[in-house]
C-alpha cells in the first residue's frame, strides 16, 4: 500500500475524495495517465497496488465522497490500462458492482458511470462478469432514482451490444438467472426482462428458441401487466417466438404445452386468448408430439369453448375439431382413459355449450375406441345418467345417443333400463320433466320395442307400487301419443291375427296391468274390445278415484286424435263392433256428467249410426272382416272369437290375463288401504299431543283454528280431493 501512496501524488488522493465533482474528475485524469506510464512500462505490480489502494481505501470507505472519488478512479484506470486492463478485471469488476446497492442514490450513479466506461474499454472481455452486471442492472432499473434509472438504462444497452457482438456469451449459464427473474412483478424489471429476451432472440448464434419453456410462462404472466406498454412488449415476444415455432422442424412443444394448459385459464382475458392460440397451432404442427398431453390440452379446451368472449370461443372451438380429428392410437401412447375423465368432469360445467362438447368427445370415443371407452364404462355411467336430468334438451338429446352407443351390446342395454328406470324412482321431477324426451330418443335409438318390452319386464317385478303405475302411465302416452312410436302402434294393432303383434301385446300387459286404463288403451289399441270390457266390468269402487278419473280424462281426448282414427271408423259398422260401443259407453257411465269428456264422448256416441245388424246377418257378413279366420268359429262382435267357444284368440287366453290384471290391481288396493290406514294412525297420534298440551292461556279461545285441518280431512285416502 506505501508503494501505492507514493505512486499517486497526496494532492491527487485528496482531490479525488473532494466534494465537488470537478476536483475528482481532475484527479482521476492524473490517475489514468499514472496508469497509462505504468502500463507503458509493464510495471503491472505497482498497477495491482494504484487499483487495490482505489478499492479500500475509497470504493469501501464509510465517507460517500471518498466512495465516489474510488469509482471514478477504477474507470479512470481502466481506460489508461486500455488493452491490458483485462488481466485485471477481477480487482477492477466486482466492487463497482458492489457499489449498485449502495444507500446513497449518487454513489449508485457514478459506478453505473463508472461501468459504462469500463465497458466501453474492455468489451467482450467482461463477459465472464455477465451474469453479476445482469443482475445488478435488473436491480437498478427499478431504482427509486430517476437519474440511476437512466445511467442503468445507458449501461444496458452498452451491454446489449457488447453481448450481441460477442461468440463469448453463454446462454446456457445465463437462462437460469433469467429463469428466476422472470416472476418479479416490478414493472421496470419487466420491461428490461422483454428487452433482453428480444434482443437474444434477434442473435442468430444464441438459441432462445430452445430454452424459451424455461421463460415462457413469465412471459405470459407479463400480459395481464397494469401497464399497457410491458403487455404489448410481451404480446410482441410471444408473437416472435410463435412464429419461430412455426418455422422450426425441431421444437419442444411438451414442456411448453402444460404451461399453455395453465395460462388458458387465466382470469385475464386477453392472457387465455393468447394461451389458447398457441394451443391451436401447437395441435397443427405438433399432433403426433402431443399425445401425451392430449388429456391436458382438452381440459384446457373444453371451459374456453364457452368463454364469454368470442374470439376465444372461435379459436377454442377450431382447436377442439382439430385435436378430435387426430388418429390417435392407444398403442402410441393415446390414454382414452384420461381423455374420458377430462370429458366427465366436463360435463358437471355451468356452462351448456362445455358438456355438449365433452358429450361429442365421448360419443367420439365410443366410435373410435370402443373396447378401450367399456373398460372404463364404470367411472363414466353414473355421470352420464345423471346428465340426463341436465336443464338443457340438447344434452340430454346427446347423453342418450352415447347412452344408446353404449348400450348396442344387450349386457350395456339391460344395465342402461335397470338405471333409467332407477333413476326415474328416486326423481319423480325426471320423469315429469324428462320422461317423455328420454323415452322417444331411445325409442329412435334403439328400437321403439325392444326399449317397451325391456321396460315392461323390469317394471312387471316393480316393488314401488305407486311408481310403477306412475311410469306405467307415461309409457302409455308416450305409446299413444309419439310420432316415433306409430310402427309400435300398427304392430299392436296386428295382435289378434299377428305372432309379433300378440307378443308384444303380453309382453306389455303384465306390467300394464298397474294401471287400470292404461289396460284399457292398450285393448283398444290391439282391439281385444271384449276383454276391455272385461277388464271395465272388474274394476271396483275403490278404483274409481280422482287418478283414475284423471287418467280416463285424458284417454277421452285421445280418442279423438289421429291414433285411434280406426277406432273411430269402426263406429259406423255398430253390428260388427257390438263390444266398442259397450266399451265406450262402459267408460262414459264411469265419468261425471258435468265432465269435459263426458260431453266428448257423448257426443261422439251420437254420431255412430242407429242402424245394427241381428246376428245371423252379422255372421253371414262377417267373412269379409280382417280376423275372420274361415274355420267356422264363431265371431264375436268385434271380430273376436268368442270367448263360449274357445278360452283364447291367437294364442292369447283372455281369462288368464283378466286373473292376471285382477292380482295386481288387489295388490294396489291393499297398498292403499295400508297407506290410509298408516295416514290415519299418524293423524290420529298428533291430535291426543295437540290435547295434552297445556292451556297457554285461561281466556276462552275466540273460535276455532282455521289453519288446522279437520279430522275428516286428515283422514283423506289417496285420490280424494280436498274442497
Amino acid at each position: 500500500m506505501a508503494d501505492a501512496f507514493s505512486i499517486i501524488p497526496a494532492s491527487v488522493l485528496r482531490n479525488l475524495s473532494d466534494k465537488l465533482y470537478e476536483k475528482r474528475k481532475n484527479a482521476a485524469l492524473e490517475v489514468e495517465g499514472i496508469v497509462k506510464q505504468l502500463a507503458s512500462a509493464g510495471d503491472h505490480d505497482k498497477i495491482t497496488a494504484v487499483i487495490n489502494l482505489l478499492v479500500n481505501e475509497f470504493t469501501y470507505s464509510p465517507q460517500a465522497n471518498h466512495r465516489k472519488g474510488g469509482l471514478i478512479g477504477l474507470a479512470a484506470a481502466t481506460v489508461g490500462l486500455t488493452s491490458e486492463a483485462a488481466q485485471h478485471l477481477e480487482q477492477i469488476v466486482p466492487p463497482v458492482l458492489n457499489s449498485f446497492s449502495d444507500q446513497d442514490s449518487r454513489v449508485r450513479y457514478y459506478a453505473c458511470e463508472a461501468l459504462y466506461n469500463i465497458a466501453k474499454v474492455v468489451r467482450g472481455d467482461f463477459i465472464v462478469f455477465f451474469n453479476q452486471i445482469f443482475d445488478a442492472l435488473c436491480k437498478l432499473s427499478a431504482d427509486s432514482d430517476s437519474n440511476v434509472q437512466s445511467a442503468a438504462h445507458l449501461l444496458d444497452r452498452l451491454v446489449k451490444d457488447i453481448v450481441t457482438e460477442s461468440d463469448q456469451f453463454s446462454i446456457e449459464e445465463f437462462i437460469p438467472l433469467l429463469r428466476e427473474r422472470m416472476n418479479v412483478l416490478n414493472p421496470y424489471v419487466r420491461q428490461f426482462l422483454v428487452g433482453w429476451i428480444t434482443v437474444l432472440d434477434s442473435v442468430p448464434d444464441i438459441d432462445m428458441l430452445g430454452f424459451l419453456p424455461d421463460f415462457l410462462d413469465g412471459l405470459f404472466n407479463m400480459l395481464s401487466d397494469n401497464s399497457h406498454e410491458i403487455r404489448q412488449q410481451a404480446d410482441s415476444a410471444l408473437s416472435e417466438f410463435l412464429q419461430e415455432i412455426k418455422n422450426s422442424p425441431s421444437v419442444d412443444y411438451g414442456r411448453m404445452a402444460e404451461i399453455l394448459v395453465q395460462r388458458a385459464a387465466s382470469p385475464d382475458e386477453f392472457t387465455r386468448l393468447t394461451a389458447i392460440t398457441w394451443i391451436n397451432e401447437f395441435v397443427k404442427l405438433g399432433g403426433d408430439q402431443l399425445v401425451l398431453y392430449y388429456a391436458d390440452i382438452l381440459g384446457a379446451i373444453l371451459p374456453c369453448i364457452s368463454d364469454k368472449e368470442e374470439k376465444i370461443r372461435v379459436v377454442a372451438r377450431e382447436t377442439n375439431e382439430e385435436l378430435r380429428a387426430i388418429k390417435a392410437d392407444p398403442a402410441e401412447g393415446f390414454d382414452v382413459g384420461a381423455i374420458l375423465s377430462v370429458a366427465r368432469r366436463h360435463l358437471s360445467s355451468e356452462w351448456e355449450a362445455t358438456r355438449i362438447e365433452a358429450l361429442h368427445w365421448i360419443s367420439t370415443l365410443l366410435n373410435m375406441h370402443r373396447t378401450e371407452v367399456l373398460c372404463f364404462l364404470d367411472d363414466i355411467f353414473d355421470t352420464l345418467l345423471k346428465a340426463l336430468s341436465d336443464p338443457s334438451d340438447e344434452v340430454v338429446l346427446l347423453v342418450l345417443e352415447v347412452h344408446a352407443c353404449i348400450a348396442k351390446d344387450p349386457q350395456h342395454f339391460h344395465h342402461l333400463v335397470v338405471f333409467l328406470v332407477h333413476n326415474f324412482r328416486v326423481d319423480n321431477s325426471l320423469l315429469e320433466r324428462r320422461g317423455a324426451l328420454i323415452i322417444r330418443r331411445l325409442c329412435v335409438l334403439l328400437d321403439a320395442e325392444r326399449v317397451y318390452r325391456e321396460l315392461s319386464t323390469i317394471l312387471e317385478g316393480e316393488s314401488d307400487l305407486d311408481f310403477a303405475s306412475i311410469m306405467v302411465q307415461a309409457l302409455n302416452l308416450i305409446l299413444l301419443t309419439s310420432s316415433e312410436l306409430s310402427e309400435l302402434r300398427d304392430l299392436l294393432k296386428q295382435s289378434l291375427v299377428n305372432a309379433a303383434g300378440k307378443d308384444l301385446f303380453l309382453s306389455l300387459y303384465a306390467s300394464w296391468c298397474h294401471s287400470p286404463m292404461a289396460i284399457i288403451s292398450l285393448c283398444l289399441l290391439a282391439q281385444t274390445y271384449q276383454h276391455a270390457s272385461s277388464v271395465i266390468q272388474s274394476l271396483v269402487e275403490e278404483d274409481i278415484n280422482v287418478k283414475f278419473l284423471v287418467q280416463l280424462d285424458k284417454l277421452i281426448h285421445l280418442l279423438e286424435t289421429p291414433t285411434f282414427a280406426y277406432l273411430r271408423l269402426q263406429l259406423l259398422e255398430p253390428g260388427r263392433y257390438i263390444w266398442l260401443l259397450k266399451v265406450l259407453y262402459g267408460l262414459l257411465m264411469l265419468l261425471p256428467q258435468q265432465s269435459a269428456a263426458f260431453k266428448i264422448l257423448r257426443t261422439r256416441l251420437k254420431t255412430v249410426p242407429s242402424y245394427s245388424f241381428n246376428n245371423e246377418q252379422f255372421i253371414r257378413t262377417s267373412s269379409g272382416s280382417p280376423y275372420y279366420t274361415g274355420s267356422g268359429s264363431h265371431l264375436s262382435e268385434d271380430g273376436d272369437l268368442n270367448e263360449d267357444s274357445r278360452s283364447g284368440h291367437n294364442g292369447i287366453n283372455f281369462a288368464s290375463r283378466l286373473q292376471q290384471f285382477e292380482h295386481v290391481q288387489q295388490q294396489h288396493r291393499m297398498h292403499t288401504k295400508t297407506q290410509t290406514q298408516l295416514q290415519s294412525r299418524n293423524s290420529s297420534t298428533a291430535s291426543m299431543k295437540d290435547m295434552q298440551r297445556p292451556e297457554e292461556t285461561k281466556r276462552p279461545s275466540p273460535g276455532p283454528d282455521m289453519s288446522r285441518p279437520s279430522s275428516r280431512s286428515s283422514r283423506r285416502g289417496p285420490g280424494q280431493l280436498q274442497i
